[in-house]
């Protein structure tokens, strides 16, 4: 057994699209499917089902998915505790996977202007908020970048962890412009006469950040009947299904604004009660102030924070730590 097949099978899991996963783990698709193949044939049970699009874990890939996952993030734990400090070179960030692809390249090579150059590495994303955090808590990363709502606590401790709001976004409910029952869908949530359609909704399940944010959301809203058709706590995966007319999703702005502008995607109302805004957030170990190249990017992150380039200028910052206490 290697460790690419349970990554492969994780980041299946999380597009439900096979083609997608093998752009995604930068390999052909047949030989994605071979390797999917080979795990199943070590684990001795099928763990994807291929009869249905988009594809769907059997009851033991579901059952395994949650190993599989543990046992990723233990190897590259353990390797990363016995590798030597002066060997690894990179800055670690945890991050919510929709940011590395919309949020990130940009900020970095902005931060990069006021700050020496590095390298830098992902661990992926663990789609859970406890997961995530749990890389911040464990040390096994340096930075942690999210989003953040006021209505979605993060369960730290203010003491111990200092977090700068670098960024903004908000979560809009968009469609491709027929859904695949034939209704249209722009303003849809907007219609008296099919707000009490089962609208077909593409979710993010209970634990991942983004569910939790909607699911505040939905509790407060008036009546919107939902039938879930699937569930993934990937954006981009997500938008995938959306752009394919599968149903109705909140996704970023920052991911859709190109399909909305293009046509791809519409809008699903117009009122702003529909959507959430959001933070983005950059997280840090107060703890963590021995590696000099990690402290400069705080500080240069400080510093750029309230420029004109991000996209909201009323920016904030927030630390708990005493050498981080002077707020600029």
């Amino acid at each position: 057994m290697e460790i690419k097949w349970l990554e492969d099978f994780v980041t299946l899991a999380e597009t439900s699209s096979f083609w997608r996963a093998a752009e995604i783990r930068n390999v052909t698709q047949p030989a994605f499917s071979r390797r999917i193949k080979q795990l199943e044939t070590w684990v001795g049970a099928p763990l994807i089902s291929r009869a249905t699009i988009p594809a769907e874990l059997t009851p033991a890939g579901r059952n395994f998915l949650p190993m599989a996952q543990d046992a990723i993030r233990m190897f590259y734990s353990v390797r990363e505790s016995l590798r030597p400090p002066a060997e690894q070179g990179l800055v670690r960030f945890a991050a919510l996977h929709t940011l590395t692809i919309t949020f990130f390249p940009d900020w970095l090579k902005e931060l990069q202007r006021n700050t020496r150059k590095f390298g830098t590495s992902f661990i992926a994303d663990r789609g859970g908020i406890e997961a995530n955090l749990a890389a911040l808590i464990d040390n096994e990363t340096d930075f942690f970048l999210t989003y953040a709502h006021r209505e979605v606590p993060f369960h730290l401790d203010r003491d111990k962890f200092a977090f700068l709001t670098i960024g903004a976004d908000r979560l809009i409910p968009v469609a491709a412009p027929e859904l695949q029952s034939g209704l249209p869908a722009s303003g849809i949530l907007d219609k008296p006469d099919t707000a009490t359609l089962p609208l077909p909704y593409l979710g993010y399940g209970h634990s991942s950040f983004f569910g939790v944010a909607l699911g505040r959301l939905f509790s407060k809203h008036s009546p919107c009947r939902r039938q879930t058709v699937h569930e993934s706590t990937i954006s981009a995966g997500l938008r995938e299904l959306t752009l394919a007319g599968a149903g109705i999703c909140w996704l970023p702005e920052s991911l859709v604004e190109k399909d909305i502008s293009s046509g791809g995607l519409v809008a699903c109302s117009t009122n702003s009660t529909w959507m959430l805004d959001l933070e983005i957030r950059l997280y840090r170990s107060s703890d963590n102030t021995r590696s000099p190249t990690v402290e400069a990017i705080w500080q240069a992150s400080k510093a750029l924070a309230g420029k004109s380039w991000a996209r909201d200028s009323t920016l904030h910052e927030t630390v708990g730590a005493q050498h981080l206490e002077k707020v600029i």
